[in-house]
């Protein structure tokens, strides 16, 4: 099927750099894009091609009612609604035009980033679990400033474990607060990036924002209150059985953090993996979760992140390689007590108990509740 687009004014910045953004529009819904001397014409299935007019109805209506795009947001969208059948680019729009984010635009950039924003406003409780760079905290905090401008809470407390990556750094000078600042910085990054430096320090300086380490949290309620646990992973399991039970009335908590990337002394086990087996059922909580194709830092980080889970991948592989008996096939898992199992009897009941690389689900994008 094809269809013939008029060509309006100022229509040809929706093509991006070096038609970027047409290009996105093609793979993503499957079509072809061409320009004629009049007209801009559509050729694909009949759903694929209706879908692509919409994109640009939508973005002409936009133009129209003054609507501007910034930081690549046009990008982000198209990306997004040509990952859900259900998004429209208007939609998405109008979407981020309700949420006042302080100095900033704030867009989702991938389906997985939707949800998460479509979750934290419809729950009262939130994990955002994935990789670095995925913008679990930013976005977070995103949603904390335009619930705090909004009025819908009265503060935001942003809590993070003070736990070094690997290395540590020993007594710090200064007061309480100049000792745990350092641990949280990515945290004021953010609310700087935001907001206007003197409305963040008037914040501060009143505790209408309020950052501080996570053994501060202990014997409070939290009331109207936006509560964002960073770096969730790195907590133990009586901290985070204590941060989720400090949510008080007509407040939000979100707990972000990388399950792949915990710093916890002597392997501890972290609290956030145990609170995902727990909580996964508790109704009004919900869970997001990320992968590579969500990391919004520079294009490397895709890559990295990928390339390390790769090598995770295959060192797990290799270790249950070796772990089989060379000679019946057996697999010498340990028993509870610590011993090798000695018997055939065992050494089956052993190899029953480990489960099947390929019956293991792939990862996923997924939102649960």
């Amino acid at each position: 099927m094809k269809k013939n687009i008029e060509i309006s004014p100022n229509i040809e910045t929706l093509f991006g750099t070096r038609d970027e953004n047409l290009r996105l529009l093609e793979d993503g819904l499957n079509v072809a894009i061409a320009m004629r001397p009049d007209s801009i014409e559509i050729e694909g299935a009949a759903g694929d091609v209706g879908r692509a007019q919409q994109v640009f109805t939508d973005y002409q209506h936009l133009l129209r009612n003054g609507f501007t795009f910034v930081n690549g947001d046009l990008g982000a969208m198209i990306r997004v609604l040509t990952s859900d059948p259900t998004a429209t680019l208007r939609g998405l729009a109008e979407a981020g035009k309700q949420r006042s984010f302080g100095k900033r635009s704030v867009q989702p950039k991938s389906i997985n980033q939707r949800r998460y924003l479509e979750a934290i406003e419809n729950s009262d409780m939130v994990f955002g679990v994935g990789p670095a760079g995925t913008g679990k905290t930013y976005l977070a905090v995103a949603m904390g400033i335009a619930a705090l401008l909004s009025k819908r809470v009265n503060r935001i407390v942003l809590a993070r474990p003070a736990v070094e990556a690997g290395e540590r750094l020993g007594f710090l000078p200064g007061t309480l607060q100049e000792k745990v600042d350092p641990y949280l910085r990515p945290l004021y990054d953010a609310l700087y990036d935001m907001l206007e430096p003197d409305k963040v320090d008037r914040y501060l300086e009143k505790n209408i924002i309020e950052i501080a380490p996570i053994a501060f949290m202990r014997g409070r309620t939290l009331n109207d209150a936006f509560v964002i646990l960073d770096e969730a992973q790195n907590t133990t399991s009586e901290q985070m059985k204590m941060f989720v039970t400090r949510l008080g009335f007509n407040s939000k908590a979100v707990i972000t953090g990388d399950i792949t990337q915990i710093d916890l002394p002597n392997a501890n086990r972290s609290g956030m993996v145990e609170a995902i087996e727990i909580l996964r059922n508790v109704e009004g909580i919900r869970f997001c979760y990320f992968d590579e194709g969500d990391v919004v830092r520079h294009h490397l980080v895709q890559r990295i992140i990928r390339a390390y889970d790769d090598y995770k991948g295959r060192n797990e592989q290799l270790s249950l390689s070796l772990e089989i008996k060379n000679g019946n096939g057996f697999a010498t898992a340990r028993s509870s007590d610590g011993r090798a199992p000695t018997t055939s009897v065992e050494r089956e009941t052993s190899l029953a108990e480990i489960p099947s690389a390929e019956a293991s689900p792939p990862a996923q994008n997924r939102v649960s509740e």
